[in-house]
Parts: structure tokens; C-alpha cells; sequence
């Protein structure tokens, strides 16, 4: 009896050993998983459909093209992205700041002001900047604007263009932070027009039969990018991993989900 008494203890203690080393090991592998995890904080501008926005009656997620297109390029890095929802005019300060890594939010990478402070990848989508009116309001080209209140999202190129004509063209700029805003204003009768990148305008065009739209006069093509903190590394990643997704077609495919309908 106490010999099996003995191999029984003997047993019972390789048991603890084994059971002690595979916690161990499974706590390590836990850790190893942690630190391997690379998270990027993306910031964007959740009012810019199709772009970027939330479909309130679906859901509270930030869906858009802009946002599968991040996704689908940090993916290929090994990255996972953190979005954070903000004003446009807060994305570049807070790029500064290094709160956040990254920025995808319709942004125009041909900005020369913006590219002192800040990097952009290769462009990845093109658009056109649209003035946009109550069919109503006879307001049919730039000349019809004189006198009138033009609304832009503050701190977008739509914003800096528009200013660029103001005084030309002899109408006033007014800016509001939130696209909704200013399509909600122009139909209250507080804006006469408002200036819109193309892609954006088509849907709510489509959607409100009482609107009516003719292109930014001067006004050249917008080539969106990604941006990202002076000098990061990040810039060049990115920038290859897109041409790739591009050369693939995979960044058409995207365009055709979200700019087909």
C-alpha cells in the first residue's frame, strides 16, 4: 500500500508540473498575441456619404468607401484601426498632436498648406467639386451668384475653393462643420447654395428631386487621400499597399459597391 501510495503522490506531482507549465505557456502565448497586435487610430469625418457616415437606422458602425478602403489596406499591413469620429476641421490639429495615426475622410492630398504640416499617400479616388441649389432658387451658373450665401464644410477644399471665386463671382461664404448641416440650411432657405464634392452631391441629388447642381467654375479635379503625421513611416507603407490594391482592381471593386447605385 505505501508503495502505490508512493507512485501515486509521484503522479499527482508530474501532473501539477504539467498543468503549471501549460498555464504558463498559454499566458506567454496570450502575451506574445498582445504585443504582436499593431493598432492604428484612424480619424474621420462620419458625415460624408458615401465616404464615410452612419446608417442610424442599420446600425452606429462608421461605414462608407472610404472606411472599407482603410480596413482593406490595413489589413494587408497587419494593422488594425481604431476609428475615431470628429469634425473635419479637428482631423489635421489632431494628426499634429499625434492623438491620432492616420486620417481618411475625403481628403484632398493636393493641398500645398496642408502638405507643410502633414504627409499624403498617392491619391486613390478623384472627384469634382459641384454647386449645389433649389431648382427653384434660379440660380443656374456662378453669374447667378452675386449677392447670395454660399455655404462649404469649414476647413474643406469645397471651402477653399469657394473663397477662391467669392470675390469674383460677388457672393459670400459662409462654413458649417457637418455636410447635413448645409444641405439642411440651403433647403430652410438660410443658404442659397452650397459647394459639395460630386460623389457626394449624386446621392443626395438622387434622393431630393428638389435640388439641382452645375460644376465649381475653375475648380480642377480633387485628388483624395490618406494623410499621416510629418515624416511617418506609415506614408510609404500605405502608398505601396494601395498601388497594389489598385493594380489588383480591388480599389474598383470598391468604387462600384459604393458609387454604383
Amino acid at each position: 500500500m505505501k508503495k502505490w501510495s508512493g507512485i501515486a503522490l509521484l503522479l499527482v506531482l508530474m501532473m501539477s508540473v504539467l498543468v503549471a507549465c501549460g498555464t504558463k505557456d498559454e499566458a506567454d502565448g496570450e502575451k506574445t498575441g498582445a504585443s504582436d497586435t499593431k493598432i492604428l487610430k484612424m480619424g474621420t469625418s462620419a458625415d460624408y456619404p458615401p465616404f464615410e457616415y452612419v446608417d442610424t437606422a442599420v446600425s452606429d458602425e462608421i461605414i462608407g468607401f472610404d472606411i472599407d478602403l482603410a480596413k482593406m489596406v490595413a489589413k494587408e499591413l497587419g494593422y488594425e484601426l481604431e476609428i475615431e469620429d470628429m469634425d473635419f476641421n479637428g482631423l489635421i490639429p489632431a494628426l499634429q498632436a499625434k492623438s491620432i495615426d492616420m486620417v481618411v475622410a475625403g481628403m484632398d492630398g493636393n493641398n500645398e498648406e496642408r502638405k507643410k504640416v502633414i504627409d499624403f499617400s498617392t491619391a486613390y479616388f478623384t472627384a469634382t467639386n459641384l454647386v449645389i441649389t433649389m431648382k427653384d432658387s434660379n440660380i443656374n451658373s456662378a453669374e447667378d451668384l452675386k449677392g447670395k450665401k454660399i455655404g462649404a464644410q469649414t476647413a474643406s477644399v469645397q471651402e477653399k475653393g469657394a473663397k477662391s471665386l467669392e470675390e469674383q463671382y460677388g457672393y459670400s461664404v459662409e462654413s458649417r462643420d457637418r455636410v447635413p448641416d448645409l444641405f439642411q440650411e440651403i433647403k430652410s432657405g438660410h443658404l442659397d447654395a452650397i459647394v459639395i464634392a460630386d460623389v457626394v452631391a449624386n446621392g443626395y441629388i438622387e434622393s431630393n428631386k428638389e435640388l439641382s447642381s452645375f460644376e465649381l467654375p475653375e475648380e480642377h479635379k480633387l485628388g483624395l487621400s490618406m494623410a499621416f503625421q510629418k515624416d511617418s513611416d506609415l506614408t510609404a507603407e500605405f502608398d505601396r499597399v494601395l498601388k497594389e490594391l489598385q493594380d489588383k482592381g480591388d480599389v474598383e471593386k470598391l468604387v462600384l459597391k459604393w458609387f454604383s447605385n
